[in-house]
């Protein structure tokens, strides 16, 4: 792995080296885009939108727009914005991390100690498994600040960016009728929940929809004919809402046996 970002983590007054590192990667297929006539590949240019030429990449420039006009932003402008931040991630608090709602976050990475911050890294590491915490901070990557959490996940470090509040839009706008739920309805689907409740173990579930797409391309590739599957769609028998809730109760009790 390569890493993607070089700094330190500010715990206090303790500073501890590390390396960031990208902890996912996609499972879906690079596929490239073609010229339908002669499979030839589609290339993108960058275009100067007076004169329709093409630009050279270091002949491109960051800008913002304002009163009709852009002012154009270099590296250094970047820097000076915030330059404190382009090198470390202050840890600002401690939280429980059952306190972030699942809305907010965003990519994880992992983290990797220098030698030379490695106990460091590690009193952290066991600190935060021991007090049940998450640290909560902000750093800079790629010109743009990050909220950030760290938490211990096994014996790495875990930073996981996370969403600024007004990243979030509001629900005012959203038509969400406002409808009462009945005791018998509620009754009757907690004990679904909780009969269909299991576990949390993520390696049961794969990718099937590019394990079938790869399966299809190779397929095609020998010139073998592939059909489309028809959708079996399982309906209800009943409209009924407390009706259909115990045709669930049922069906999963059977599936258990």
């Amino acid at each position: 792995m390569r890493a993607i970002w070089t700094g330190a983590i500010g715990f206090g007054l303790v500073n501890i080296p590390v390396k960031l590192f990208s902890a996912v990667q996609t499972s879906e297929l690079d596929l490239d885009m073609l010229d339908k006539k002669d499979k030839a590949n589609v290339k993108f240019q960058r275009v100067n939108a007076n004169t329709g030429k093409e630009v050279k990449w270091e002949n491109i420039v960051k800008g913002f727009k304002v009163d009709d006009e852009y002012v154009v932003l270099d590296d250094s402008d970047f820097e000076k914005a915030s330059p404190e931040q382009s090198k470390t991630i202050e840890i600002a608090e401690f939280v429980d991390e059952k306190e972030i709602d699942s809305i907010y976050y965003e990519t994880p990475y992992y983290m990797q100690p220098e030698k030379s911050g490695a106990r460091a890294y590690a009193l952290l590491r066991e600190a935060l498994e021991k007090t049940g915490k998450v640290g909560l901070g902000s750093y800079v990557l790629r010109n743009r600040e990050s909220l950030v959490i760290i938490k211990p996940i096994g014996e790495v470090l875990v930073l996981n960016k996370i969403r600024f509040h007004d990243e979030i839009r509001e629900i005012d706008d959203l038509d969400i009728p406002h409808v009462k739920v009945k005791p018998a309805e509620m009754k009757m689907a907690v004990n679904l929940i909780e009969q269909l409740t299991t576990d949390f173990d993520i390696s049961k579930y794969k990718d099937t929809y590019t394990e079938k797409l790869l399966a299809l391309i190779k397929a095609k590739s020998k010139g073998k004919k592939t059909t489309v599957p028809t959708i079996k769609v399982v309906h209800s028998r009943s409209r009924d809402l407390m009706a259909q809730l115990k045709e669930s109760l049922e069906n999963s009790k059977q599936k258990a046996s």
